[in-house]
């Protein structure tokens, strides 16, 4: 029996360690050991709307991950709260740490779906443990609930999303500001979604300020937070919210086989170069932009590559799409979006994501029943 041990137990990890329970028949018999820190699921993609108070309950976001896997037996399938600190590619070994100390599992196969974080501790991405991500969360819904003024920076799609949902909310009764360090927000998408979404933020009173960026942030007396611009001057807000840098959760992984960003390389296979036996998935990867539907993709392609080779079959190389898609909801009534170079009409955001952001899905993500 082959040991498939996976880290991570968010979109990439989950979905992956289902895939390849579902194709065991297929390969002979398998054990998946998925190893999270956290006991529970969390749907970021909703995260933007769930910082706002009393939007979303914390059940519509967080699913216990264990019963999500329990058609199977224990020799198929065991979960493992913990940390990976390390692993050790010529021994076939990964350490974990969890509370009650450190220990070493081996493997056959090793899966990498550990994600990301942004550089600022928010409610954007899971923390160290469900707990942590859930406090992390109340205490933005609290601190929302009594600012008078938010300044949101970054306008990337996590910035505009949650500068909308404020502004939708709020936009009539509290201060919004959204800071881009670009010319435009959006950057990187066609023109005319950026000029959308610019239009979108300003119909729910989001003040935008352009070409400008958050050279630091200090605690007031009076408990407000100070900014320093880069242009030197200084702005006061109730409530500061960064969502800039995406960080890969990697320092586990042998520098070695990271980026000069951190990112793990994989070849066309989505194997990690130098090693053996060694996949990844989702936001970890270097190989194409962290994003919920190249996660899903990758997830599809790993956990069938690994079946091919279980039967004794070639793998495929993986295709990465040149286009890119982008699907931004500014509150609940509007959004913003592109496929490649075709922009895409606001009541397509708003049917597709931005009226539930998913949300039904968890569940049977979380179950296997999606896939």
């Amino acid at each position: 029996m082959k040991t498939i041990v996976i880290l991570g137990g968010s979109y990439g990890g989950i979905s992956t360690a289902h895939r390849i329970l579902k194709q065991s028949a297929k390969t002979g018999p398998v054990k998946v050991i998925l190893v999270s820190p956290n006991t529970h699921f969390f749907w970021n993609i909703a995260s933007a709307r769930a910082i706002i108070p009393g939007e979303i309950p914390d059940s519509k976001i967080f699913e216990p991950i264990a019963p999500g896997f329990k058609q199977y037996s224990a020799s198929q399938f065991e979960f493992i709260i913990a940390t990976a600190e390390s692993f050790d590619p010529e021994a076939k070994s990964v350490v974990l740490s969890a509370g009650t100390g450190s220990k070493s599992i081996n493997y056959d196969i090793l899966i990498l779906a550990t994600g990301s974080h942004l550089k600022s501790p928010g409610p954007f991405k899971p923390a160290a443990s469900t707990e942590e991500t859930q406090e992390i969360l109340h205490n933005f819904q609290e601190r929302v609930k009594t600012a008078k003024s938010i300044v949101v920076a970054g306008a990337g799609a996590t910035g505009v999303e949650t500068a909308g949902e404020l502004g939708f909310k709020f936009g009539l009764s509290k201060e919004i500001i959204l800071i881009a360090s670009g010319a435009t927000i959006l950057e990187g998408t066609p023109a005319s979604v950026s000029k959308t979404a610019t239009k979108q933020l300003q119909a729910v009173k989001v003040n935008i300020k352009l070409s400008t960026k958050i050279r630091g942030s200090a605690k007031t007396p009076d408990g407000r937070e100070e900014l320093t611009l880069s242009d030197g001057s200084k702005m006061k807000t109730d409530l500061y919210i960064p969502t800039m840098g995406l960080v890969p959760n990697s320092t586990y992984i042998p520098a070695k086989l990271l980026n000069s960003s951190g990112f793990v390389n994989v070849d066309e296979y989505l194997r990690v170069k130098d090693v053996e036996d060694v996949w990844a998935v989702g936001d970890v990867s270097a190989v194409e932009r962290p994003q919920y539907v190249n996660t899903e993709k990758q997830s599809v392609h790993v956990a069938k590559n690994i079946t091919l080779l279980l039967s004794n079959k070639q793998p495929v190389i993986y295709k990465v799409d040149p286009k890119h898609m982008l699907a931004v909801p500014v509150g609940k009534k509007t959004g913003t979006g592109h496929m490649g170079g075709m922009k895409l009409p606001s009541f397509m955001i708003v049917m597709v994501k931005g009226k539930g952001l998913f949300m039904d899905k968890m569940g049977p993500v979380v179950s296997g029943a999606a896939f």
